[in-house]
């Protein structure tokens, strides 16, 4: 809001008033702009009383309708002032040149912005007046404007993934050594992602984050589920599986008297617009500050949320939606919080469990949410302390310390060898295991603690074959790891300051990074090496997305957004990027290939706890014992591939903190709760004079 106008003689007219006159009589009423000329006839009045010149009353404006910043405003009514009433989302369609930008296939246009309605604090909530910027004391977590998209209808699928069949498939297994086989007692295509050729279980090409889950050959080995083998974690049998009931949490959500939360509003037509509403549509669930929104993007009336869910301090940090257990009639969301709790919620239902019930499990903030590819009920979060915590959404919560059996670190010597430093990095090797998956207390969450860093962890990602997690930290470390094994493959560092955001390539080869050097870097994971960075932005680029309709067995491309207000968007081919020098020359197949099946590969619990060892040849690196490097240092820029952006826009005037690629869009966000929508390039014609022209 625009601040309040005062021109200083109306401040010594003040003054003067202050210092010569009495207070006011109770006539004269707070001033608001409905009281404004009440107020100014008496303010003539008492000044002609004075023999005072009146102020020029056009130069002082009115304060314009805002939140306040204070917990009076909820209190107003005791005072004898009218209560602010919480606004609206508010939908626009701006126009013009400046909305508008160029690429190679053409012009893309904003079609709409959805502003969401920003709540204020609580009454219960202390304001924080005039903070110090140098203040060394922690601010509460907060993040911007996310959205988890869903549809509930199979929609098309990217072409090149899905339609090039099986010459596509033979493509990239050959580009990648052929070391990805198919096991002989394992189907075709990945059950964890409930995949298949043709889509007929209603999965194959359904959306779970607005895009359609890829295909690729990386993908055509099953992956086992998450702790298989553990018969703890085992689902109990049942003879009529078909007709098992879906489980809902437990709580009322509408009735709910929980002090966490404040209030819920639903939409009064809510079952009428669910049963009305196109069936490929997409919803969106959406976060602002302390509020949590449900809407239909697929509605002319978007603006008009479903559901709003307001928290009484807490902030919803991440959230997530399961693309497994989706239907018509139900939908599991979770919700991670600044408190470190974490909220289970079925939309259709309202209805909600609350877990890590008073930070039980871990007290830190969750930075990151997702759902564990293929699983009904497992997801995994990450806290700020550093750790990552798997939890059982039909598990009850229980006191939790580390199981002393497993305060072994992954990666590390049992003997202290590894222990002792080398250039003072090797402590980052560790991956503390508090619980393993394959523990068999499994009664009660967390279903498995990890422990990677002392700072916290930023973002993660799965990959598309559902077997490795890439994780980023404010440490500026990024990690590989078999999450299936609980097993550390790679570890890599950033040019300068932390990471801040990171995606898979849909075909499961690169990984994408941004952070706090301003930059984007290639990752190959076949390669264990960085191939590029990415220059074109000017501030933290807060997060990065492959768009699979247009990518290919060679051509990729990618979007950013950044901190800097601009989205970014970048084409590369592998044979355009120049192979680092230092690059090794070993694992030229897949990841899986640098670590064989357990059958072909027998290992003790002490080989395991010593397959790292100190070797000062390598740059505070450190070997496995087949010679593969997992430590990976830093490559000069010199030495690097450095990329251009096809297009630079700035397209908020806000910091961006989200992207998405739709078939028909791309979509973004920003701090303030500004959602956009911008249209791919279409066969029509578009005026195209004073566009944005690439950067």
């Amino acid at each position: 809001p625009a601040p309040i106008q005062t021109q200083p003689s109306n401040l010594r007219h003040t003054k003067h008033h202050a210092g010569t006159r009495q207070p006011f009589p109770a006539s004269f009423q707070p001033h608001t702009p409905e009281n404004f000329a009440h107020n100014v006839g008496i303010f003539k009045d008492r000044a002609a009383a004075d023999n005072c010149t009146p102020c020029d009353t056009k130069s002082v404006l009115p304060p314009p309708p805002r939140y306040p910043s204070h917990s009076g405003a909820y209190g107003a009514i005791g005072a004898g002032i009218a209560p602010m009433i919480e606004t609206n989302n508010i939908l626009s369609n701006p126009e013009g040149p400046e909305y508008q930008f160029l690429v190679g296939e053409g012009t893309y246009v904003l079609k709409e912005c959805l502003h969401l309605a920003t709540p204020p604090p609580h009454p219960s909530e202390a304001p924080v007046v005039n903070p110090n910027p140098l203040a060394t004391t922690p601010q509460p977590a907060s993040a911007g404007t996310k959205l988890s998209l869903i549809s509930l209808d199979v929609r098309a699928a990217p072409p090149f993934f899905y339609n090039k069949g099986a010459s596509t498939s033979t493509t990239l297994s050959s580009s990648l050594g052929g070391d990805i086989q198919e096991h002989p007692n394992e189907g075709r295509y990945s059950t964890e992602a409930g995949l298949s050729s043709d889509g007929g279980d209603g999965r194959g090409a359904s959306l779970s984050d607005g895009v359609a889950p890829p295909t690729s050959s990386l993908t055509m080995v099953s992956a086992p589920a998450f702790g298989d083998g553990n018969s703890a974690l085992a689902p109990a049998n049942t003879k009529d599986a078909a007709k098992k009931k879906v489980a809902k949490p437990k709580n009322n959500m509408t009735k709910s008297n929980s002090s966490f939360i404040s209030r819920v509003i639903v939409n009064e037509s809510l079952a009428k617009k669910l049963q009305e509403r196109p069936t490929d549509g997409v919803f969106a669930f959406a976060n602002i500050n302390r509020a949590f929104q449900w809407l239909d993007l697929s509605s002319p009336t978007k603006a008009d949320y479903l559901t709003k869910i307001l928290f009484t301090k807490a902030h919803c940090l991440c959230h997530d939606v399961n693309p497994i257990t989706k239907n018509i009639a139900h939908i599991d969301v979770i919700m991670g919080f600044s408190t470190g709790e974490i909220i289970w919620w079925e939309p259709v239902s309202q209805r909600y469990t609350r877990l890590n019930k008073n930070g039980i499990i871990n007290g830190t903030p969750v930075s990151e949410i997702r759902w564990i590819p293929g699983s009904e009920s497992l997801f995994l979060a990450a806290h700020m302390d550093g750790s990552l915590v798997v939890y059982d959404k039909d598990k009850e919560d229980a006191q939790f310390s580390p199981e002393e059996e497993q305060l072994a670190t992954n990666g590390s010597s049992t003997n202290g060898e590894s222990d002792s430093s080398t250039n003072g990095v090797n402590h980052n090797l560790k991956i503390q295991i508090n619980k393993s998956v394959h523990s068999k207390n499994q009664k009660t969450n967390p279903v498995a603690s990890w422990k990677l860093s002392n700072q916290r962890i930023n973002a993660f990602a799965f990959s598309p074959d559902n077997r490795h997690l890439a994780v980023v930290s404010e440490d500026g470390s990024l990690r590989i790891i078999d999450y299936l094994k609980e097993e550390l493959l790679d570890l890599y560092n950033s040019y300068y300051g932390g990471f801040i955001c990171i995606t898979w390539s849909p075909d499961g080869k690169y990984v994408l990074t941004g952070g706090q050097d301003d930059l984007i870097s290639i990752w190959s994971v076949v390669d264990s090496a960085i191939v590029a960075r990415c220059q074109g932005h000017q501030s933290w680029v807060t997060s990065v997305a492959f768009d699979p309709w247009r990518c290919d067995d060679r051509n990729y491309r990618f979007g950013s957004v950044g901190e800097d207000c601009r989205l970014c968007l970048w084409d590369f081919n592998v044979g355009m990027l120049h192979r680092p020098k230092a690059a090794s020359v070993h694992h030229r197949g897949s990841v899986s290939s640098r670590f064989p099946n357990p059958l072909q590969r027998q290992e003790t619990a002490n080989t395991s706890a010593s397959r790292i060892r100190s070797n000062s040849t390598l740059s505070g690196g450190a070997v496995d014992e087949d010679g593969s490097s997992i430590v990976h240092p830093v490559e000069p820029r010199a030495r690097i591939a450095m990329l251009p952006p096809v297009s630079s826009k700035a397209v908020d005037t806000h910091p961006l903190c989200w992207l998405e690629f739709t078939e028909e869009a791309i979509i973004t966000s920003c701090k303030n709760g500004h959602i956009r929508t911008w249209n791919r390039p279409t066969d029509a014609p578009v005026p195209t004079e004073g566009a944005s022209q690439p950067s």
